[in-house]
């Protein structure tokens, strides 16, 4: 059997399946406009610009988070569904940066079967966990203006993703000033006391709650760790160009797969080039004796 086998190769060819899951914080803070008009705003266009620019072929889901996290769109290649979600985007209180990575998990587990949903325990009998061997050509990007303030610690949800080689990619946007919050009508939603991404208080931060600088804190340790624990990368934006760039750097959506590639072709050409050259050769060989 082994002498009737064709003789393969093991080459690197492009190969296209990423899945980008963009999970984006759309608590109230994001209405802040130390970023003009507001930070949520320029992460809407960041973000649709981004999504323009992928190849046809390559996956997007939508994770939106405040004080939950929820998957908007599962992973498309629809652009047109893509945006129209990003650009509807309303905005609640709070953040929940662990949910947000453990729906974002989900979201790839559902295309992937590689990868585990987060609700499913990957230790085996003896209490070891079943690592994956390599990382999954799926990312996570994660962009927040705050720290977390419910659900599961970002961290220990870091360690669930790793172990599925999941990589997060996280991104501090805004800047520490003291700066007005300012959200639009589509930003705040048709009902503002609603419990939904288009809940929380009306044009602002009202209700006696003055301690305006909490909303502006960025928990820079934890996002730094969630990327190092991921093998991921944090980046830091105080600016629409930053965000812009930061977009712009993230991994490329092409990665390169070992496949068996048989190769008596290329030796039948082989053969074939060298009869050719025996053949010009001995002509002329004969021609001038």
């Amino acid at each position: 059997t082994t002498a009737l086998a064709r003789p393969v190769a093991a080459v690197e060819v492009p190969l296209s399946r990423t899945t980008i899951i963009l999970a984006l914080d759309v608590s109230r803070s994001m209405c802040a406009t130390d970023v003009n008009p507001n930070r949520l705003s320029v992460a809407q266009e960041a973000a649709l610009e981004f999504i323009q620019d992928q190849a046809d072929g390559t996956k997007i889901g939508i994770v939106a988070f405040a004080g939950f996290a929820e998957i908007v769109v599962p992973p498309t290649n629809n652009k047109e569904v893509l945006q129209e979600a990003v650009a509807n985007f309303t905005t609640s209180i709070g953040t929940a940066i662990g949910s947000a990575t453990l729906k974002s998990i989900d979201a790839i587990a559902e295309i992937n079967p590689a990868v585990a949903s987060s609700g499913v325990n990957l230790s085996s009998e003896d209490g070891e966990p079943q690592l994956v061997e390599e990382y999954q050509p799926d990312i996570i990007v994660l962009l927040t203006d705050g720290a977390n303030t419910h659900g599961p610690r970002p961290l220990d949800v870091a360690d669930q993703a790793a172990d599925r080689q999941v990589r997060v990619y996280t991104i501090g946007f805004g800047t520490t000033e003291y700066s007005e919050m300012v959200c639009t009508q589509q930003q705040l939603g048709s009902d503002t006391f609603s419990g939904g991404f288009g809940g929380g208080f009306g044009g602002g931060f009202g209700g006696g709650d003055r301690d305006f600088s909490r909303f502006l804190f960025i928990d820079e340790p934890t996002l730094q760790g969630m990327a190092d624990i991921t093998g991921g990368s944090y980046y830091r934006a105080e600016n629409a160009d930053q965000l812009y760039e930061v977009f712009s750097d993230l991994p490329t959506q092409i990665i390169l797969q070992k496949e068996n590639l048989e190769i008596s072709v290329v030796f039948l050409a082989l053969g074939a080039i060298f009869v050719t050259a025996a053949v010009a050769l001995s002509l002329l060989w004969n021609r001038f004796p």
